[in-house]
């Protein structure tokens, strides 16, 4: 859109750039031009510094404000070296002295076109391969598919360890649905959630009346795998005795019903997960060694977000993509500030995180253009600069717990999963944190 009070301004520039096959409307007036702005899809203006009833400086600030997408060009007979600068300031990409020179004019044009349509295209004409679910162009990413191939070939148990958010059921799925047990199936048991009371029940069924409160009976994890896969989430979280219930299982491939004097065979593929450092815990007594070797197989270890910065674009232009379809809306796009920051992000939460924050986004936005203001708090500055001299552990502890808990939108349950620690630590340490901070 070109904005002019200059009535042969206005036909020089639309001449001018019609050369290019561009699409330009003219507005004599700033109210015109916010009519225009109001009810038509602009990329560009060049904006006159000298318009009737609006100051164009103004205007600028407008369009910036409210169109952060929109790039803008101004123009002025006699600018002052002042007006420049503030023309600049207010986020003008450039200020060409009139009377316009038009290939000083196209030249300027097609070069914010040009990084217009990048911007769009690295947001949303970014098809990056997507095998099994799994998004990305990472060499990270990569490894992690072509585990996936070789496991899926075979019938060896699996560990997939990383940490949490990462997406190891999503690989736990592909190794199934890609390899020979497919048409059975895939039944996810988080560990954690199994009380050491109801694990023979939960895991190998009961019949009738084998304790009080059992009226009816139940299948249990593996009977309803059979033949298939049981996905063991968290395993790190196991207790003792969970872990004894399942090494007799891999080791005799046999499960005994609660209540039931009989012994039923199983073939049932088990893949395993964690965020935990298993051998550490052996060390320590806290994981079976035998376990672990019979778990530990074939081993798959999917890599951290922040460990692969190249699949960020290519993960939250599929969310954003998905959400937006959901909610039957156009999708927004990321200016390049604001992709810089995402970039620069640790993501603690790692692509749970993303997800949530795309969605969010989604929800909160009130443009068709996202930039940095739009993001979260702890994503704005992207780098965090160094404080003078080092911080503490506990500052820093203090930091990271509560960029983690902001990551989750304040579910305590969710970011202390992330953290590695229980709800009563993460209470605990929070209750700290507040003590330190309070004034006096």
């Amino acid at each position: 859109m070109a904005v002019d009070s200059d009535a042969r301004a206005l036909d020089d520039i639309r001449d001018c750039l019609a050369e290019g096959k561009l699409d330009v409307t003219t507005a004599p007036s700033g109210a015109e031009a916010l009519r225009v702005l109001e009810f038509s899809k602009v990329d560009l203006v060049v904006l006159d510094l000298q318009i009737p009833d609006v100051d164009g400086l103004s205007l600028l600030q407008y369009i910036r404000e409210h169109f952060k997408d929109i790039e803008v060009i101004m123009t002025a007979e006699f600018p002052t070296v002042p007006d420049a600068v503030l023309a600049i300031k207010r986020g003008a990409e450039n200020l060409l002295v009139k009377p316009l020179q038009p290939d000083e004019l196209r030249s300027t044009v097609n070069r914010l076109i040009g990084k217009l349509s990048h911007r769009r295209a690295l947001v949303f004409e970014c098809t990056p391969p997507e095998t099994y679910g799994l998004i990305g162009i990472s060499d990270g990413i990569c490894n992690v598919i072509e585990r996936i191939e070789r496991a899926a070939a075979i019938n060896a148990n699996v560990l997939i360890h990383g940490e949490s958010g990462t997406g190891k059921e999503l690989v736990a799925r592909a190794i199934h649905y890609g390899g020979d047990r497919a048409a059975a199936r895939f039944v996810p048991v988080n560990c954690t959630a199994i009380p050491d009371t109801l694990i023979e029940s939960e895991l190998f069924g009961h019949v009738k009346g084998a304790f009080t409160g059992a009226k009816d009976s139940r299948a249990g994890f593996f009977q309803i795998a059979d033949g298939g896969t049981i996905f063991l989430d968290e395993i790190g979280d196991a207790s003792l005795n969970l872990q004894g219930k399942l090494l007799r299982v891999l080791q005799n491939k046999e499960i005994h019903i609660v209540g039931s004097s009989h012994v039923r065979k199983v073939d049932t593929r088990i893949i395993a997960a964690t965020h935990k450092d298993l051998l550490a815990m052996v060390d320590k007594n806290l994981f079976r060694e035998d376990l672990y070797y019979r778990l530990d197989v074939v081993d798959i270890y999917v890599p951290p977000l922040r460990e692969r910065p190249a699949d960020i674009l290519p993960l939250v232009n599929h969310f954003l993509n998905q959400y937006a379809k959901e909610m039957g809306i156009e999708p927004p796009i990321f200016t390049d500030r604001a992709i810089e920051n995402l970039k620069n992000h640790s993501w603690p939460g790692n692509v749970r995180e993303l997800e949530n924050l795309a969605q969010r986004l989604l929800v909160n936005a009130d443009s068709d253009t996202l930039d940095v203001a739009d993001l979260p708090k702890t994503m704005r500055q992207g780098v965090r600069p160094r404080a003078e001299g080092l911080q503490t552990l506990s500052a820093l502890e203090a930091e990271h717990i509560l960029r983690v808990l902001e990551s989750t939108g304040g579910n305590k349950t969710r970011a202390a999963a992330i953290l590695g620690i229980d709800r009563k630590t993460l209470r605990e340490k929070l209750k700290r944190i507040v003590e330190i901070h309070q004034p006096g």
